[in-house]
């Protein structure tokens, strides 16, 4: 067989392979915290307790922060998030 006979049937079965790679890649764990109200709140859809803590601005961390992204991103065009 010739190596241009064998490489399309080798793609292939990469291509094959690659396909269904991650699907047993899984671990089945228990959810320790499953119940747990201030992790996952009193509904599945609502929201948690944790999710409700706010915080005083600082703002002496933004002027620091904005330091820091010029000189790791100096002459870059950066996106600063939300």
């Amino acid at each position: 067989m010739k190596l241009k006979n064998l490489l399309p049937i080798v793609a292939l079965a990469v291509t094959a392979i690659a396909c269904d790679y991650q699907k047993n890649n899984t671990i089945k764990q228990k959810d320790v915290r499953k119940d747990d109200k201030y992790v996952y709140g009193i509904h599945p859809d609502s929201a948690a307790a944790q999710s409700k803590n706010t915080y005083t601005a600082k703002p002496e961390l933004e002027v620091r922060a904005n330091a820091i992204r010029e000189k790791l991103f100096q002459g870059k065009e950066i996106s600063k998030g939300n």
